[in-house]
């Protein structure tokens, strides 16, 4: 499963987060989205547990947690829907 976790500090770390979420099972993955141009911590990250039942356990106890100051909101990843990546656009061309 994948789990999104937001309000994350600036400083929250991939290791951090791994350590947090091996209390409750099996981590698969995790990483902390950062800005590609300056290298900081755009505030969330997704972990990946294969295991359901210790998923579930993970967000459920983790959700609100404090960590380094921040309360952090932790759910079941949705996944991207279609339209939302600033494709082609129509119009504003010249019509011959």
């Amino acid at each position: 499963m994948n789990i999104f976790v937001g309000n994350l500090a600036r400083d929250v770390t991939e290791q951090d987060l791994q350590e947090l979420f091996e209390a409750f099972g099996k981590v698969d993955s995790v990483s902390v989205i950062k800005d590609k141009f300056t290298g900081e911590v755009r505030g969330f990250g997704f972990v990946e547990m294969a295991n359901r039942g210790e998923a579930t356990a993970a967000i459920a106890g983790l959700n609100g947690k404090q960590l380094k100051g921040q309360a952090l909101n932790v759910n079941e990843a949705r996944q991207r829907t279609q339209g939302t990546g600033g494709g082609p656009t129509r119009g504003g061309g010249r019509r011959y």
